[in-house]
């Protein structure tokens, strides 16, 4: 049985991934800063194998310990699904230090704490798979966003830089970049006022927002054991960034 960790499994994106992977027949490993009692009682009644450790992925020490724990458990993980994040929506010229780092931390340090841990693990088996959840916000910017922006382009260089380290020595390592998608982080940044579902879909090619199942069904691509795709950033967009046609030739389309 493969064995798949996914963080930020509490809700959106996350948790549809851990259903997915557990549908297919994977242990999975759910992680989040939240509670995750009612998730793991959820995926057991569908039958899903499914587990769970609730920390903050942003602290080297609770990283350190998830790592041992899964290593104790499970003796490594065949998944990792870097999942976790945050969205802040501010202008540049008023984004605080603390704001900024907080973003950082949780959008790019954890990731690498995390790649860092489990692809020692994997490396010592010579094999595994790490799939990280970018964004369209890094590989174009988006206004307002500096610091997500910012925190997404590195996690794709992230990506770049240990699939061209580790893919000899067995472990792929890829993103995806969804586009806008209907979660409850999408719930939050719209309940600002920052945009409106037309906003989304007058822009997307294909006329709707992502959902979860989407993203899920990409990670699960990327994080087949005989792929030989290594290094990508595919976009998971509906078309949003191969369309440079302005809005009222789109919709002349429709």
């Amino acid at each position: 049985m493969r064995v798949v960790l996914v963080t930020g499994a509490a809700q959106g994106v996350g948790y549809t991934t851990a259903k997915t992977f557990a549908a297919m027949g994977c242990h999975v490993v759910l992680t989040d800063v939240q509670p995750l009692g009612t998730q793991i009682a959820t995926l057991s009644a569908l039958g899903g194998s499914v587990s769970a450790v609730s920390g903050d992925i942003s602290s080297e020490a609770f990283v350190t310990e998830l790592a041992d724990t899964v290593a104790r458990d499970h003796t490594a993980i065949d998944v990792l699904v870097n999942n976790a994040g945050i969205s802040m929506i501010c202008p540049a010229e008023d984004t605080s230090l603390d704001q900024w780092q907080r973003v950082m931390n949780i959008n790019l340090t954890g990731p690498f704490l995390l790649c860092r841990e489990f692809g020692k693990q994997m490396l010592a088996r010579g094999q595994g798979n790490i799939v990280n959840v970018a964004s369209i916000a890094g590989l174009h910017g988006v206004i307002d966003r500096s610091a997500y922006n910012a925190s997404k382009h590195g996690l794709i260089g992230l990506t770049r830089t240990l699939a061209a380290e580790w893919g000899n020595r067995g472990v792929r390592v890829n993103a995806i970049c969804p586009g806008w998608i209907k979660t409850e982080m999408d719930e939050a940044d719209q309940g600002s006022g920052a945009y409106s579902d037309a906003d989304i879909i007058n822009r997307v090619p294909m006329g709707r927002f992502a959902k979860p199942e989407d993203i899920a069904r990409a990670i699960t691509f990327l994080a087949h054991e005989d792929s030989f795709i290594n290094g990508v950033s595919l976009p998971v967009d509906g078309g949003w960034v191969a369309d440079a046609s302005w809005d009222a030739l789109r919709l002349k389309k429709r």
